[in-house]
């Protein structure tokens, strides 16, 4: 595929130097018509994602997980990118899988899944799922993001050294204010997607607004939306193994996958 290979050679001119980081095709050995879309979240990468999609490929789903530009980079690239950058990135994996024959859904975590609401206004989605989804950031600075980064350019974030090949040690502000932009256009306008959704949230998530997720669900315009809520144990990304719930959120997004309705 032509167009796979040519975003594996941005991602490396772009200075993607570790494979995990990498966007991601995963083909099933009997593929059932449906692809899904994964996006990953702010300041992480492709990596994040990969065993929802493997798992999505175990279950016959055809899988293309997406990197965002500024992501498996460095966070002086990331500060430099646009919320538009996502945006396109995603538009041009939804339309490489349409022009497949696939019926795609798309499935997003955090700032993914402000990308993921985002197509939904502007494309007829077979499903959604909103991982950790949110409209408010829980930190109370977060939104005077575009003016603190004149003064304090990057946030620390305490990464285990296991993970800091995947996320960000410094997030850009600058960035931050590109969530917080599309949190605005968000807002008030979820009545209009009437996909079928599921979103799945925690307590324990300390990096969102409590209750934000929550209010997605009841925003949302379609007549077929599914919302969970895992408890205090279960950390802001669900997708991989430090969430002892993992085994769970895979199998429900499965399952919400298949199911005819």
């Amino acid at each position: 595929m032509e167009w796979f290979d040519r975003k594996i050679d941005l991602a490396h001119t772009e200075g993607v130097s570790h494979p995990e980081n990498l966007p991601f095709f995963l083909s099933p050995e009997k593929p059932n018509g449906q692809a899904v879309l994964l996006i990953h979240g702010f300041g992480a990468s492709p990596r994040e994602m990969f065993p929802l999609g493997e798992f999505l490929r175990k279950h016959d789903f055809t899988v293309y997980g997406v990197r965002l530009p500024g992501h498996g980079t460095s966070p002086e690239d990331l500060a430099t990118r646009s919320a538009e950058e996502w945006l396109t990135t995603i538009e041009h994996g939804y339309q490489s899988l349409l022009a497949m024959n696939f019926e795609v859904s798309v499935a997003g975590l955090s700032t993914g899944a402000l990308l993921t609401l985002k197509l939904a206004q502007q494309h007829p989605l077979k499903k959604l799922i909103l991982l950790s989804p949110f409209l408010q950031l829980h930190h109370f600075l977060a939104p005077f993001a575009g003016l603190l980064s004149y003064l304090i350019p990057y946030q620390k974030k305490d990464i285990s050294a296991v993970e800091q090949p995947f996320y960000y040690q410094q997030r850009p502000l600058k960035g931050i204010a590109q969530i917080n932009r599309l949190c605005k256009q968000l807002r008030g306008r979820l009545d209009s997607i009437t996909t079928p959704s599921l979103i799945l949230t925690s307590t324990g998530d300390a990096t969102i607004a409590k209750g934000t997720a929550a209010k997605i669900h009841q925003q949302l315009g379609s007549s077929n939306k599914q919302f969970h809520c895992y408890g205090d144990n279960v950390p802001h990304v669900l997708t991989t193994a430090e969430n002892p719930q993992q085994q769970d959120v895979l199998q429900r997004c499965v399952s919400f996958l298949k199911a005819s309705a």
